[in-house]
Protein backbone atom coordinates (compact mmCIF):
# COMPACT_ATOMS: atom_id res chain seq x y z
CA UNK A 1 0.00 0.00 0.00
CA UNK A 2 1.80 3.50 -0.64
CA UNK A 3 0.73 6.17 1.36
CA UNK A 4 -1.35 9.30 -0.26
CA UNK A 5 0.40 11.87 2.11
CA UNK A 6 3.80 10.34 1.60
CA UNK A 7 4.33 12.05 4.56
CA UNK A 8 3.93 10.37 7.59
CA UNK A 9 1.07 7.49 8.56
CA UNK A 10 -2.76 7.27 8.18
CA UNK A 11 -4.99 6.31 10.71
CA UNK A 12 -8.40 5.76 8.92
CA UNK A 13 -12.00 5.59 11.35
CA UNK A 14 -14.33 3.77 9.14
CA UNK A 15 -17.79 5.51 10.54
CA UNK A 16 -19.84 3.30 8.92
CA UNK A 17 -18.59 0.22 10.94
CA UNK A 18 -19.15 2.36 13.79
CA UNK A 19 -22.95 3.02 13.22
CA UNK A 20 -23.37 -1.01 12.16
CA UNK A 21 -21.69 -2.43 15.66
CA UNK A 22 -23.63 0.06 17.30
CA UNK A 23 -26.54 -1.01 15.64
CA UNK A 24 -25.76 -4.67 15.89
CA UNK A 25 -25.63 -4.22 19.61
CA UNK A 26 -28.70 -2.60 19.75
CA UNK A 27 -30.48 -5.68 18.33
CA UNK A 28 -29.25 -7.82 21.17
CA UNK A 29 -30.60 -5.32 23.90
CA UNK A 30 -33.63 -5.66 22.56
CA UNK A 31 -36.45 -4.33 24.94
CA UNK A 32 -33.70 -2.49 26.83
CA UNK A 33 -32.36 1.47 25.45
CA UNK A 34 -28.73 1.53 23.89
CA UNK A 35 -26.71 4.56 24.94
CA UNK A 36 -22.67 5.07 23.74
CA UNK A 37 -19.36 5.51 25.87
CA UNK A 38 -17.57 8.21 24.10
CA UNK A 39 -15.28 8.50 26.93
CA UNK A 40 -11.36 9.07 26.10
CA UNK A 41 -12.08 10.46 23.05
CA UNK A 42 -14.53 8.11 21.73
CA UNK A 43 -11.63 5.61 22.37
CA UNK A 44 -8.97 7.22 19.90
CA UNK A 45 -11.48 7.32 17.24
CA UNK A 46 -12.42 11.31 17.87
CA UNK A 47 -15.12 12.00 19.95
CA UNK A 48 -17.05 14.84 17.92
CA UNK A 49 -17.15 12.45 14.52
CA UNK A 50 -17.71 9.27 16.41
CA UNK A 51 -20.35 10.71 18.50
CA UNK A 52 -21.82 12.23 15.45
CA UNK A 53 -21.93 9.23 13.70
CA UNK A 54 -23.33 7.06 16.92
CA UNK A 55 -26.36 9.49 16.72
CA UNK A 56 -27.06 8.76 13.33
CA UNK A 57 -26.94 5.18 13.72
CA UNK A 58 -30.05 5.97 16.76
CA UNK A 59 -27.96 6.70 19.79
CA UNK A 60 -29.98 9.28 21.83
CA UNK A 61 -27.87 8.59 25.17
CA UNK A 62 -23.77 9.82 25.36
CA UNK A 63 -21.64 8.76 28.22
CA UNK A 64 -18.32 10.83 28.85
CA UNK A 65 -15.69 10.89 31.60
CA UNK A 66 -15.18 14.05 32.56
CA UNK A 67 -17.24 17.49 32.31
CA UNK A 68 -14.66 18.23 29.44
CA UNK A 69 -15.76 15.21 27.18
CA UNK A 70 -18.89 16.04 28.09
CA UNK A 71 -19.18 19.56 26.16
CA UNK A 72 -17.79 18.05 23.39
CA UNK A 73 -20.66 15.83 22.45
CA UNK A 74 -22.43 18.61 23.29
CA UNK A 75 -21.58 21.03 20.94
CA UNK A 76 -21.52 18.17 18.49
CA UNK A 77 -25.12 16.92 19.53
CA UNK A 78 -27.12 19.68 21.09
CA UNK A 79 -30.21 17.24 21.74
CA UNK A 80 -27.95 14.46 23.19
CA UNK A 81 -28.38 13.32 27.14
CA UNK A 82 -25.14 12.78 28.00
CA UNK A 83 -24.03 11.49 31.82
CA UNK A 84 -20.56 12.10 33.29
CA UNK A 85 -19.27 8.92 34.69
CA UNK A 86 -16.96 10.37 36.78
CA UNK A 87 -19.64 12.27 38.18
CA UNK A 88 -19.70 15.74 40.15
CA UNK A 89 -16.20 17.52 39.97
CA UNK A 90 -16.44 19.67 43.13
CA UNK A 91 -17.53 23.65 42.80
CA UNK A 92 -18.79 22.68 38.50
CA UNK A 93 -22.50 21.99 39.24
CA UNK A 94 -23.22 25.34 37.26
CA UNK A 95 -21.21 24.29 34.46
CA UNK A 96 -23.12 20.65 34.36
CA UNK A 97 -26.10 22.84 34.02
CA UNK A 98 -25.12 24.95 31.59
CA UNK A 99 -23.95 22.40 29.33
CA UNK A 100 -26.68 20.19 29.93
CA UNK A 101 -24.76 17.42 31.66
CA UNK A 102 -26.05 14.91 33.61
CA UNK A 103 -23.66 13.58 36.55
CA UNK A 104 -23.60 10.71 38.14
CA UNK A 105 -23.00 10.84 40.97
CA UNK A 106 -21.49 8.25 43.61
CA UNK A 107 -21.05 9.44 47.15
CA UNK A 108 -23.08 11.30 49.61
CA UNK A 109 -20.69 14.72 49.02
CA UNK A 110 -21.67 14.90 45.64
CA UNK A 111 -25.34 14.22 46.22
CA UNK A 112 -25.60 16.90 48.80
CA UNK A 113 -23.73 18.74 46.92
CA UNK A 114 -26.02 18.53 43.73
CA UNK A 115 -28.99 18.80 45.55
CA UNK A 116 -28.31 22.00 47.24
CA UNK A 117 -27.95 23.28 43.46
CA UNK A 118 -31.34 21.96 42.70
CA UNK A 119 -33.06 23.47 45.92
CA UNK A 120 -30.98 26.92 44.99
CA UNK A 121 -32.84 27.25 41.75
CA UNK A 122 -35.81 25.57 42.60
CA UNK A 123 -34.98 23.03 39.72
CA UNK A 124 -34.81 19.63 39.21
CA UNK A 125 -32.01 19.09 37.31
CA UNK A 126 -31.14 15.44 36.32
CA UNK A 127 -28.59 13.17 37.20
CA UNK A 128 -27.81 9.13 37.95
CA UNK A 129 -26.84 7.72 40.69
CA UNK A 130 -24.09 4.85 40.95
CA UNK A 131 -23.99 2.17 43.36
CA UNK A 132 -20.43 0.55 43.72
CA UNK A 133 -21.61 -3.65 43.43
CA UNK A 134 -18.36 -5.02 44.12
CA UNK A 135 -15.65 -3.44 41.52
CA UNK A 136 -14.66 -0.83 44.72
CA UNK A 137 -14.21 2.36 42.22
CA UNK A 138 -16.92 4.98 42.01
CA UNK A 139 -20.04 4.27 43.75
CA UNK A 140 -22.19 4.46 46.94
CA UNK A 141 -21.66 1.72 49.40
CA UNK A 142 -24.39 -0.85 49.46
CA UNK A 143 -25.48 0.31 53.17
CA UNK A 144 -25.78 3.68 51.76
CA UNK A 145 -28.99 2.97 49.73
CA UNK A 146 -31.10 3.19 52.17
CA UNK A 147 -30.22 6.69 53.25
CA UNK A 148 -29.85 8.01 49.73
CA UNK A 149 -33.27 7.10 49.05
CA UNK A 150 -34.58 8.69 52.02
CA UNK A 151 -32.41 11.58 51.04
CA UNK A 152 -34.05 11.72 48.00
CA UNK A 153 -37.48 11.15 48.88
CA UNK A 154 -37.77 13.65 51.72
CA UNK A 155 -37.24 16.42 48.71
CA UNK A 156 -39.48 14.44 46.05
CA UNK A 157 -36.19 13.77 43.75
CA UNK A 158 -35.75 11.28 41.21
CA UNK A 159 -32.47 10.68 39.30
CA UNK A 160 -33.12 9.38 35.59
CA UNK A 161 -31.12 6.37 36.28
CA UNK A 162 -29.41 3.74 39.02
CA UNK A 163 -26.11 2.31 37.83
CA UNK A 164 -23.55 -0.14 38.67
CA UNK A 165 -20.33 -1.65 36.65
CA UNK A 166 -19.38 -5.50 36.19
CA UNK A 167 -15.49 -6.32 37.71
CA UNK A 168 -15.39 -9.45 35.54
CA UNK A 169 -17.94 -9.09 32.54
CA UNK A 170 -15.39 -9.89 30.15
CA UNK A 171 -15.28 -13.43 31.87
CA UNK A 172 -19.36 -14.44 31.65
CA UNK A 173 -18.27 -17.46 33.97
CA UNK A 174 -17.02 -15.77 36.50
CA UNK A 175 -18.89 -15.76 39.99
CA UNK A 176 -18.61 -12.22 40.26
CA UNK A 177 -21.20 -11.35 37.63
CA UNK A 178 -23.93 -13.46 39.27
CA UNK A 179 -23.02 -11.94 42.58
CA UNK A 180 -22.91 -8.16 41.25
CA UNK A 181 -25.89 -8.89 39.56
CA UNK A 182 -27.87 -9.92 42.80
CA UNK A 183 -26.30 -7.26 44.77
CA UNK A 184 -27.98 -4.74 41.91
CA UNK A 185 -31.31 -6.10 42.58
CA UNK A 186 -31.08 -5.20 45.83
CA UNK A 187 -30.32 -2.15 45.28
CA UNK A 188 -33.04 -1.14 43.12
CA UNK A 189 -35.32 -2.70 45.49
CA UNK A 190 -35.05 0.70 47.05
CA UNK A 191 -35.49 2.88 43.88
CA UNK A 192 -38.86 1.38 42.69
CA UNK A 193 -39.68 2.70 39.08
CA UNK A 194 -36.24 3.95 38.43
CA UNK A 195 -34.87 3.24 34.85
CA UNK A 196 -31.39 0.87 35.80
CA UNK A 197 -28.25 0.00 34.01
CA UNK A 198 -25.76 -2.44 34.90
CA UNK A 199 -23.85 -4.09 31.60
CA UNK A 200 -21.05 -2.82 29.90
CA UNK A 201 -20.29 -4.09 26.64
CA UNK A 202 -19.50 -7.52 27.57
CA UNK A 203 -22.28 -7.16 30.44
CA UNK A 204 -24.65 -6.73 27.17
CA UNK A 205 -23.11 -9.79 25.50
CA UNK A 206 -23.52 -12.35 28.48
CA UNK A 207 -27.22 -11.95 28.72
CA UNK A 208 -30.62 -10.70 29.07
CA UNK A 209 -30.28 -10.97 32.75
CA UNK A 210 -27.81 -7.92 32.87
CA UNK A 211 -29.54 -5.43 30.47
CA UNK A 212 -32.36 -3.44 32.61
CA UNK A 213 -33.62 -0.46 30.85
CA UNK A 214 -29.82 0.54 29.29
CA UNK A 215 -27.03 -0.64 28.34
CA UNK A 216 -23.41 1.18 28.23
CA UNK A 217 -21.60 -0.48 25.22
CA UNK A 218 -17.63 1.20 24.74
CA UNK A 219 -14.83 -0.94 23.61
CA UNK A 220 -17.24 -3.13 21.24
CA UNK A 221 -18.62 0.06 19.48
CA UNK A 222 -15.22 0.13 18.40
CA UNK A 223 -14.39 -2.95 17.13
CA UNK A 224 -12.30 -4.08 20.04
CA UNK A 225 -13.07 -7.77 21.69
CA UNK A 226 -14.95 -7.56 24.96
CA UNK A 227 -15.52 -10.98 25.97
CA UNK A 228 -12.55 -13.47 26.53
CA UNK A 229 -12.62 -16.34 24.92
CA UNK A 230 -15.24 -15.74 22.21
CA UNK A 231 -14.52 -14.89 18.44
CA UNK A 232 -15.02 -10.84 18.04
CA UNK A 233 -18.25 -10.33 16.15
CA UNK A 234 -17.98 -6.31 16.15
CA UNK A 235 -16.73 -4.88 12.88
CA UNK A 236 -13.21 -3.19 13.05
CA UNK A 237 -13.47 0.33 13.34
CA UNK A 238 -9.42 1.45 12.81
CA UNK A 239 -6.93 1.01 10.20
CA UNK A 240 -3.34 2.60 10.47
CA UNK A 241 -0.42 2.29 8.01
CA UNK A 242 2.75 3.74 8.48
CA UNK A 243 5.78 4.28 6.18
CA UNK A 244 8.36 2.64 5.90
CA UNK A 245 11.63 4.55 5.96
CA UNK A 246 14.64 2.28 4.66
CA UNK A 247 15.05 -1.58 3.76
CA UNK A 248 18.46 -2.81 4.62
CA UNK A 249 20.52 -6.36 4.76
CA UNK A 250 21.88 -7.75 7.92
CA UNK A 251 24.07 -11.17 8.64
CA UNK A 252 24.10 -13.58 10.93
CA UNK A 253 24.85 -12.55 14.63
CA UNK A 254 23.99 -9.01 14.35
CA UNK A 255 21.90 -7.74 16.69
CA UNK A 256 18.93 -5.18 16.36
CA UNK A 257 18.22 -2.16 18.57
CA UNK A 258 18.45 -0.78 21.70
CA UNK A 259 20.26 -3.35 24.86
CA UNK A 260 20.92 -5.88 22.10
CA UNK A 261 18.24 -7.71 22.48
CA UNK A 262 17.56 -9.56 19.70
CA UNK A 263 20.54 -11.23 17.56
CA UNK A 264 20.07 -12.72 14.06
CA UNK A 265 19.85 -16.70 13.25
CA UNK A 266 20.10 -15.84 9.81
CA UNK A 267 20.94 -13.43 7.17
CA UNK A 268 17.70 -11.32 6.94
CA UNK A 269 16.49 -8.49 5.37
CA UNK A 270 14.84 -5.75 7.71
CA UNK A 271 12.28 -2.60 7.48
CA UNK A 272 12.53 0.01 9.41
CA UNK A 273 9.30 1.92 10.00
CA UNK A 274 8.44 5.02 10.91
CA UNK A 275 6.42 4.00 13.85
CA UNK A 276 7.14 3.92 17.69
CA UNK A 277 6.14 4.34 21.53
CA UNK A 278 5.65 8.32 20.84
CA UNK A 279 2.94 7.25 18.64
CA UNK A 280 1.36 4.66 20.54
CA UNK A 281 3.28 1.36 19.36
CA UNK A 282 4.21 0.12 23.14
CA UNK A 283 7.54 -0.67 24.32
CA UNK A 284 5.95 -4.14 25.20
CA UNK A 285 5.90 -4.73 21.67
CA UNK A 286 9.67 -5.20 21.32
CA UNK A 287 10.70 -9.04 20.14
CA UNK A 288 13.68 -10.65 21.53
CA UNK A 289 15.19 -13.90 20.96
CA UNK A 290 12.88 -15.50 24.13
CA UNK A 291 9.54 -13.76 23.86
CA UNK A 292 7.83 -13.01 20.23
CA UNK A 293 6.78 -9.07 19.57
CA UNK A 294 4.17 -7.29 17.49
CA UNK A 295 3.86 -7.55 13.69
CA UNK A 296 2.96 -5.67 11.12
CA UNK A 297 1.63 -6.68 7.93
CA UNK A 298 3.63 -5.93 4.23
CA UNK A 299 2.53 -6.39 1.43
CA UNK A 300 -0.59 -8.55 2.69
CA UNK A 301 2.00 -10.66 4.57
CA UNK A 302 2.56 -10.87 8.35
CA UNK A 303 6.12 -10.06 9.82
CA UNK A 304 7.57 -10.19 12.96
CA UNK A 305 8.74 -7.16 15.06
CA UNK A 306 12.30 -7.42 15.80
CA UNK A 307 14.54 -5.42 18.71
CA UNK A 308 13.24 -2.97 21.21
CA UNK A 309 10.53 -0.85 20.12
CA UNK A 310 12.09 2.90 20.49
CA UNK A 311 10.33 6.38 20.13
CA UNK A 312 10.12 6.83 16.53
CA UNK A 313 11.16 3.56 14.83
CA UNK A 314 10.23 0.24 14.61
CA UNK A 315 12.26 -2.45 12.92
CA UNK A 316 10.95 -5.48 11.11
CA UNK A 317 12.27 -8.81 9.45
CA UNK A 318 10.75 -9.10 6.33
CA UNK A 319 12.75 -11.85 5.32
CA UNK A 320 9.95 -13.94 4.45
CA UNK A 321 9.09 -11.60 1.40
CA UNK A 322 11.47 -12.84 -0.43
CA UNK A 323 12.04 -10.81 -3.56
CA UNK A 324 8.86 -8.89 -3.06
CA UNK A 325 10.73 -6.21 -1.53
CA UNK A 326 9.27 -3.09 -0.32
CA UNK A 327 10.10 0.32 -0.72
CA UNK A 328 10.78 3.36 1.17
CA UNK A 329 7.47 5.25 1.55
CA UNK A 330 5.59 2.24 0.97
CA UNK A 331 2.63 2.01 4.19
CA UNK A 332 3.23 -0.97 6.37
CA UNK A 333 -0.39 -1.91 8.28
CA UNK A 334 0.02 -1.57 12.00
CA UNK A 335 -3.66 -2.18 12.56
CA UNK A 336 -6.12 -3.51 9.87
CA UNK A 337 -7.87 -6.23 8.27
CA UNK A 338 -4.74 -8.37 8.49
CA UNK A 339 -3.71 -7.31 12.29
CA UNK A 340 -6.47 -6.23 14.72
CA UNK A 341 -6.77 -4.34 17.65
CA UNK A 342 -6.90 -7.53 20.04
CA UNK A 343 -3.64 -9.18 17.86
CA UNK A 344 -1.70 -6.14 19.30
CA UNK A 345 -2.69 -6.07 22.28
CA UNK A 346 -1.85 -9.86 23.08
CA UNK A 347 1.56 -9.70 21.60
CA UNK A 348 2.06 -6.69 23.77
CA UNK A 349 0.17 -8.11 27.33
CA UNK A 350 -2.16 -5.72 27.53
CA UNK A 351 -6.13 -5.24 26.43
CA UNK A 352 -7.57 -3.59 23.14
CA UNK A 353 -8.64 -0.29 24.92
CA UNK A 354 -5.22 0.66 25.92
CA UNK A 355 -4.27 0.14 21.45
CA UNK A 356 -7.21 2.36 20.67
CA UNK A 357 -6.77 4.84 23.51
CA UNK A 358 -3.48 5.14 22.76
CA UNK A 359 -3.90 6.40 19.20
CA UNK A 360 -2.49 9.94 19.79
CA UNK A 361 0.87 9.18 17.20
CA UNK A 362 1.87 11.60 14.24
CA UNK A 363 -0.14 10.62 11.88
CA UNK A 364 -3.27 12.04 9.88
CA UNK A 365 -6.52 10.86 10.83
CA UNK A 366 -8.92 9.99 8.18
CA UNK A 367 -12.66 9.60 8.37
CA UNK A 368 -14.12 6.87 5.57
CA UNK A 369 -17.68 4.84 5.59
CA UNK A 370 -20.75 6.54 5.64
CA UNK A 371 -22.05 6.99 9.69
CA UNK A 372 -25.03 9.12 8.54
CA UNK A 373 -27.19 6.12 7.14
CA UNK A 374 -30.86 6.20 8.63
CA UNK A 375 -31.49 3.91 11.94
CA UNK A 376 -32.20 0.52 10.54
Amino acid sequence: MALTSGLGGQLSIDLGALARNWRALDKVSAGALTGAVVKADAYGTGITMASKALHAAGARFFFAATPDEGMAVRAALPDAHIFILNGLYPGAANLYIRQNLMPILSSMAMLEEWLAKCLERNEAYPSAFHFDTGINRLGFRLNEASLVRDRIQNLGYAPQMVMSHLACADTPSHEKNRTQLALFGSVMTQFAGIPASLANSAGLMTGRDYHFQMVRPGIALYGGRAVSGRKNPMAPVVTLHVPILQVSEARTGETVGYGASYSLSRNSRLAIISHGYADGFFRSLSGSNTRPGGKVAIRGKICPVVGRVSMDQVVVDITELGSDIPSPGEGAEVLGNLIGVDDQADAGGTIGYEILTALKGRYSRNYVGDGNLPPG
